[in-house]
């Protein structure tokens, strides 16, 4: 029985972990947490209520993820994105995905194609009822597992690297103008598109989308930036 309550206590421990990587992850989305910003696991435990383990825990889960980095004797630093950054990010992308979608519509069983309409149809869902989280995890899975049609994992895996050190921060105020609706309907004309074997117009499409995510993080940055600069005046 001992070794049933040590599990036991494991699991609550791990739950826990997830809890809170779930709500730092919301908190770096919406600009709570900014680049550039350390933060310590103690002073975060104290704002949850609970101990600093699962905090720390829960941080290093993120710094797997990239979105945030270990300064020693401090915390953990939320990592800055420039544009320079996200412009060679978005750059890496098209050049991989739009002609890979093109290639997955010619080979693709249309079964597998037709999987993946509830997943888009879940991103507008999100969208539309403002789940960022929820929105930004269905855009993961539709995006990686059309990906994985190909059959290449080092090439999934080299896609959800970028897309996670590319991850947008600071939607707030976007998804509350509903601007974020526009991006995810177009994974519903992507996927109609392949299912009707245009191969060419996959590609466009793709390429559309993408340059549409890059104008999003654009305004995501300028968002946080002025909100950044309007705490800072209050502060004085």
């Amino acid at each position: 029985m001992g070794h049933l309550k040590q599990r036991n206590l494991i699991t609550a421990r791990e739950r826990l972990r997830d809890q809170v990587a779930h709500a730092l992850r919301a908190a770096l989305i919406s600009g709570e947490l900014r680049p550039g910003e350390v933060y310590s696991a103690p002073g975060l435990a104290e704002e949850f209520g609970i101990s600093a383990t699962p905090v720390r825990e829960a941080m290093l889960d993120l710094a797997r993820e990239g979105l945030v980095e270990p300064v020693r004797n401090k915390g953990f630093r939320v990592t800055e994105v420039n544009e320079r950054d996200l412009d060679q990010y978005t750059e890496i992308r098209t050049l991989i995905e739009v002609p890979m979608v093109g290639r997955i519509t010619g080979t693709a069983a249309r079964e597998d194609l037709e999987a993946l309409r509830p997943v888009a149809e879940e991103i507008v869902r999100a969208a539309r009822e403002h789940d960022l989280i929820g929105y930004l995890e269905a855009d993961r899975r539709f995006h990686l597992t059309l990906l994985g049609l190909s059959g290449n994992e080092r090439l999934v895996e080299t896609v959800s690297d970028l897309r996670k050190r590319s991850r947008l921060y600071g939607l707030t105020a976007l998804d509350e103008r509903d601007e974020l609706i526009p991006s995810a309907e177009e994974h519903l004309e992507l996927l109609d598109l392949m299912l009707a074997g245009d191969a060419e117009g996959a590609e466009q499409c793709m390429g559309r989308h993408l340059g549409h995510v890059r104008s999003l993080w654009a305004r995501g940055g300028d968002e946080q930036r002025r909100a950044g600069r309007g705490k800072a005046r209050a502060g004085r």
